[in-house]
């Protein structure tokens, strides 16, 4: 029976998430959910291009301090993620699996680890003009190098899975 590893020990009185049975081990995911999920990404990579997030000026524009545009619009992202992760907390939300979604919390620490990833992932936004979320809209687009970042993200993401239990947390 496949689990998944248990990241975070939480000293915490929520419930943990239960361990599927044998039926519920099948995917959860059917041939309709993958196509709603898909047209899903399609729209949003749309209102990626339409709202000019993808835009490497509005970056460049964003960066120099030249717009708020973009500040507005990653606002704006913090505050309906906010919300969300709240409702989810508040009305005890299910995944599609119906398995509890638990939310482990967090501890700043002396904030070096948040610090370090935040330079790392500025890096990278600026040289590559892009934040990772959009990158397949940006292929999708026409910007075929943006595939080299793409897999550059994979590349650092397995890294850092390899690298992770030796890493202080």
């Amino acid at each position: 029976m496949l689990s998944e590893p248990k990241l975070t020990e939480s000293r915490s009185t929520q419930p943990q998430p239960t361990e599927p049975d044998q039926q519920s081990q099948r995917p959860a995911y059917t041939t309709g959910a993958l196509i709603l999920y898909l047209l899903l990404g399609v729209a949003f990579g749309i209102a990626l291009t339409k709202s000019e997030v993808l835009s490497r000026l509005r970056i460049q524009e964003m960066f120099r301090f030249q717009s708020p545009r973009m500040y507005e619009i990653i606002v704006s992202a913090i505050l309906v993620a906010a919300v969300s992760v709240a409702l989810i907390k508040w009305t005890g939300a299910k995944t599609i699996s119906r398995q509890s979604i638990y939310i482990p919390p967090k501890t700043l620490g002396h904030g070096i680890r948040y610090a370090l990833g935040g330079t790392i992932f500025g890096l990278g936004w600026a040289l590559t003009g892009a934040c990772p979320g959009p990158l397949f809209a940006l292929v999708g687009n026409g910007v075929t190098v943006m595939a080299a970042a793409i897999v550059s993200a994979l590349a650092g993401t397995w890294l850092y899975g390899v690298l992770r239990p030796r890493l202080p947390h």
